[in-house]
């Protein structure tokens, strides 16, 4: 009988190891299937990012040489001034087209600044708001990614603690990155300065 009794025994311990390992089976397929869906998306953002900071630095850019260009045309006015007050007869005229021209340049050239700049900020805000998904997509990976380390651990040592431990990183994990998927404002700020 007690051969029987201890038969039974290695079945039931042989039937629950195989029920864990097939929720540790079933819990990777899950896991690197979210995985590798978030990840496309992750991309996708991080080519945004590229393209809004290059925009960003063209527009920058653009900016400079636009004030570069007023400072010369306020230089060149402020010399016409200086020379129409000694100028006499026909190089007063001409000096004083070269002032107005000076005077409308200057002009144009505040405005453009003025959308330079806010086409610039907008880019610089557009990117701030790409880096902060693709932060809830770091946090994504970085907690899946320890939940399958403990899920290899826990296929290998049976232990259910790890595999409750590895589903709660992995629920954070799919969490944060539906958070960046849908767009929403879930990002836990103190743990993305921990890891910058």
């Amino acid at each position: 009988m007690s051969e029987i009794q201890e038969l039974r025994e290695q079945l039931d311990r042989s039937d629950a190891k195989n029920r864990l390992n097939n929720l540790v089976a079933i819990s990777v397929a899950i896991i690197s299937v979210f995985m590798a869906v978030t990840k496309v998306k992750d991309d996708n953002i991080v080519q945004a990012m590229l393209q809004a900071k290059s925009d960003a630095v063209d527009s920058w850019n653009e900016y400079q040489s636009k004030k570069l260009k007023h400072h010369m045309a306020e230089l060149g006015l402020s010399q016409a001034q200086a020379l129409r007050t000694l100028a006499k007869g026909p190089m007063e005229v001409v000096l004083e087209r070269q002032q107005k021209g000076f005077q409308e340049t200057i002009v144009r050239y505040q405005a453009e600044e003025e959308a330079l700049m806010k086409k610039a900020k907008g880019f610089d805000k557009q990117y701030d708001d790409l880096n902060y998904r693709d932060d809830q997509f770091d946090l994504s990976d970085a907690t899946l990614s320890i939940s399958l380390a403990m899920l290899a651990i826990t296929a290998l040592t049976g232990k259910r603690s790890l595999l409750f431990l590895a589903w709660t990183l992995a629920g954070f994990g799919i969490v944060m990155g539906l958070a960046g998927v849908l767009g929403l404002a879930f990002h836990p700020m103190a743990l993305t300065r921990l890891l910058s």
